[in-house]
């Protein structure tokens, strides 16, 4: 083993890692805290002999991992579980795992069977697109082991999910299916060229050259078999050693039968051989799942990049602001208030806040945005984000299941491992068709050997290779794995299996309104003037009164007068009243109507008067002569609410302002955007109950909040969308986060939610009808084995081509 290799797994160690175990009395180098903590724990049982043992074994250090790692049990050891199992009570476990093996819907449901039915093992999701399993066990009557144990005992293996675990078996996974890939259709080129002549000599050829040709297409058909067939033929004995049927037993099947009789053929020199049909049939099989599996692996990268956002190491502080050295530590050492260097080009390693510099972060993985967003002292940056232009010096706030991402992660396994009802339903159909297509296959046989004996074994064949549910057991996962992976890209985030599929179907999409269809943030909305100043010179004076205040209506104030204010002196502050102060050689008040007039025992112009029934907070600025001014503060109206509104009831749909805020306030606000249904001063319960009665009446709502009052009813709702920026409540009983808080990407979530509904009754439709036209036509005679081979292909190929088709919507 090379000293740039892993001393445990025997894999290239990457440079920026620098990671160890002392075993023996020698310091060996690991390529991850995962064969660290594995190999610490190999050491500290006493076992570290396993590696002179193991030295001298033939299989490499990665086979040989798992045996050990089962005998010691490790996946039950704490510290080992830390980095991938969940708490979720007394006893209760919920782990994230990859799983190897799976070619198939059926090999889903095969392993959750097996492992549901383990006492203790409380529920058990695979996602067939992602190969995720989410598992949740007893741990006082079942361990992790015994789980894992269990799935290596029907022929798959299960990890701990690590995003570069599954980079490492998806590679691995391609590699293998290219080399069966290239065997079969190297196998294929050469039985046809045995094959042609056989064909184009029409019987004038010689029994012994005959006999010659098939002995070569034989020989040159067993690698196509016993290598590039072989997944097939382990597949199919698995499933009837477990008495039931996978989409791989027809295949095994036909493959088999067409092999064994030509072999028949070719032993007793009569009858009619197939080498040329195996092969074909094999290498397109095998090209149509190739294709899959790379269209799939495409489909998913833009959610496993997520999962690879966060750098291995951090340029530690340990000093700043006295000393500028900087240490290299691992990011799992960081603890919120150190503070830590990024360069140029760095990832940011946690959650944290800006403390010296100014540069930019591409934020565009996490919230959609594309465009650099400017970071300067104070500024909050995220964990996984890019600092794009010069160092920042950050102090760090949350690291670990805290940061952002950590949140985004999680809600994303949530929703990879949840199979929505219409993928469960399409998996039972397959599931039953893939019998009754064995009993058609029986009665095909029987019924052509009375017929014509010579043309049963091929049309048996072909009737079990053309008709295999390959595709409608694509048909949905494929599609709605996409369509995640493209929401996520635009800042959309899926943590739940149905949302997507659901929110194409809501009838009544139901809106909080601060926050959601406004920014939430204070925001001058009107300036009346009523003595002899003006303008800018009231809203001057009014900043300077608010310069030390850090109240929403300062800040608004502030914002509005701009950077250069007049100096404010014998500042005396009110609280819950205002503020009062000499402002340019005029004492002046800001603050409520009667603590302001009380100044000049003066009465509060009528049109003032008029403001503070407008259901904004309105301020009054005075000084000794009178009321001077009166600012309006308001929510502003995101500029983008409109065109979603306006888009929505152009669909059809019902939208619904439900808020806490004053009818005044809540009936301006949808009269800008055009809402006619309005409920406002509504309570928390007022909102779940409103969600409720629309429901009763027949409604599908779809409602958007943000804060934590919203949780109930987002809860309630059939489906949900918190803002990014809302309440953590809100955003885990939601089944969208919108990360980037811009209502476009919404709107255009919509879009792609509704071409993705479209899409899987399309996919649906043609499995349907494939199946449907190719099994007359089979049994009738007319497809060959390898015309049934492409075909069966294609149709996979052509579901998964459409559902790709999901990630061009249109966008304005």
């Amino acid at each position: 083993m090379s000293e740039s290799s892993c001393y445990h797994c025997g894999q290239p160690i990457p440079d920026d890692v620098d990671l160890s175990v002392k075993i023996g009395n020698d310091t060996r180098a690991m390529c991850c805290f995962g064969c660290q903590a594995v190999a610490q724990s190999i050491v500290d049982n006493g076992l570290q002999d396993y590696y002179r043992s193991r030295d001298a074994l033939p299989e490499s250090p990665r086979e040989a991992m798992p045996a050990i790692l089962e005998q010691l049990a490790l996946y039950d050891h704490v510290d080992f579980q830390k980095s991938f199992v969940k708490d979720l009570g007394e006893n209760e476990r919920e782990a994230s795992l990859l799983l190897e093996g799976i070619t198939c819907s059926a090999c889903i449901w095969l392993n959750e069977q097996h492992v549901g039915k383990l006492p203790g093992v409380t529920a058990i999701d695979i996602n067939y697109a992602t190969r995720r399993a989410r598992v949740r066990w007893d741990e006082s009557r079942v361990k992790l082991s015994d789980i894992l144990g269990a799935i290596a005992a029907i022929g798959y293996r299960a990890y701990p999910y690590d995003a570069a675990k599954n980079e490492e078996i998806s590679r691995k996974e391609r590699r293998e299916a290219l080399w069966r890939l290239w065997v079969a259709g190297f196998g294929m080129m050469q039985v046809m060229m045995y094959a042609f002549p056989v064909y184009i000599a029409d019987g004038d050829m010689t029994a012994d050259i005959e006999s010659l040709m098939r002995w070569a297409s034989l020989l040159l058909t067993l690698p196509v078999i016993f290598y590039s067939s072989a997944p097939f033929f382990r597949n199919a004995w698995r499933d009837l050693k477990l008495r039931r049927v996978g989409m791989d037993v027809p295949v095994a099947l036909g493959v088999g039968a067409a092999f064994a009789a030509s072999c028949w053929a070719t032993l007793m020199q009569s009858g009619e051989v197939y080498f040329d049909s195996v092969a074909m049939f094999v290498f397109f099989l095998l090209g149509g799942r190739y294709l899959e599996m790379t269209a799939r692996q495409k489909a998913l990268s833009v959610t496993e990049a997520l999962a690879k956002l966060l750098p291995a190491f951090a340029q530690k502080m340990p000093d700043f602001p006295g000393d500028r050295s900087t240490e290299q530590r691992v990011v799992a050492d960081l603890r919120p208030g150190d503070y830590v260097l990024v360069r140029a080009g760095d990832i940011v390693p946690a959650d944290g806040r800006v403390v010296e510099g100014v540069s930019c972060a591409n934020e565009s993985l996490l919230t959609g945005e594309s465009r650099p967003v400017a970071k300067s002292p104070g500024d909050l940056v995220t964990g996984g984000s890019i600092n794009a232009e010069s160092p920042l010096v950050i102090q760090v706030e949350q690291v670990g299941e805290g940061t952002r991402l950590s949140a985004i992660i999680n809600l994303m396994e949530r929703a990879a491992t949840e199979k929505p009802r219409i993928v469960e339903m399409a998996d039972r159909i397959a599931s039953y068709f893939v019998a009754a297509l064995l009993a058609v296959a029986v009665v095909v046989a029987v019924g052509w050997y009375f017929v014509d004996p010579s043309k049963a074994l091929w049309i048996t064949v072909s009737v079990l290779v053309v008709t295999c549910p390959c595709a409608l057991s694509l048909a949905t996962p494929i599609a709605l794995t996409v369509a995640a992976g493209a929401l996520a890209k635009d800042g959309l985030l899926v943590t739940r299996g149905h949302a997507i599929e659901t929110l194409a179907r809501a009838t009544h999409f139901v809106f909080d309104k601060t926050g959601t269809l406004t920014t939430g943030r204070m925001h001058l909305v009107d300036v009346g003037v009523f003595g002899s100043l003006g303008k800018d010179q009231c809203l001057a004076i009014s900043a300077a009164l608010e310069q030390s205040s850090e109240h929403p209506v300062a800040t608004a104030l502030r914002y509005a007068a701009g950077a250069s204010l007049p100096v404010a002196v014998d500042v005396v502050s009110e609280p819950g009243l205002g503020i009062e102060a000499v402002v340019e050689g005029r004492r002046c008040r800001i603050g409520r109507p009667a603590y302001v007039l009380a100044l000049s025992h003066a009465e509060l112009p009528d049109a003032a008067a008029a403001w503070l029934e407008s259901g904004d907070t309105v301020v009054v600025l005075g000084d000794a002569g009178g009321c001077l001014a009166t600012f309006r503060i308001g929510d502003e109206v995101r500029p983008e609410s409109a065109a979603l509104v306006r888009e929505l009831r152009a669909a059809g749909k019902q939208v619904v302002l439900l808020t806490g805020d004053a009818p005044a306030v809540a009936k301006r606000v949808a009269a800008a955007l055009g809402i006619e249904d309005v409920r406002a001063g509504v309570t928390p319960q007022g909102k779940h109950d409103c969600v409720k009665a629309l429901q009763a009446a027949g409604a599908l709502v779809a409602m958007v909040g943000d804060g934590v009052n919203d949780a109930p009813v987002l809860a309630q709702a059939q489906v949900s969308v918190a803002m990014g920026g809302g309440a953590q409540l809100a955003r885990t009983q939601s089944d969208f986060v919108l990360l980037s808080e811009n209502l476009d990407h919404l709107r255009h979530g919509l879009r792609r939610a509704g071409k993705t509904l479209q899409v899987i009754r399309q996919n649906l439709w043609w499995s349907f009808a494939y199946n449907f036209v190719a099994l007359p036509l089979a049994i009738a005679g007319y497809v060959t084995p390898w015309l049934a081979g492409i075909g069966m292909s294609a149709s996979s190929l052509l579901v998964v081509l459409n559902s790709l088709r999901i990630q061009r919507v249109e966008k304005d």
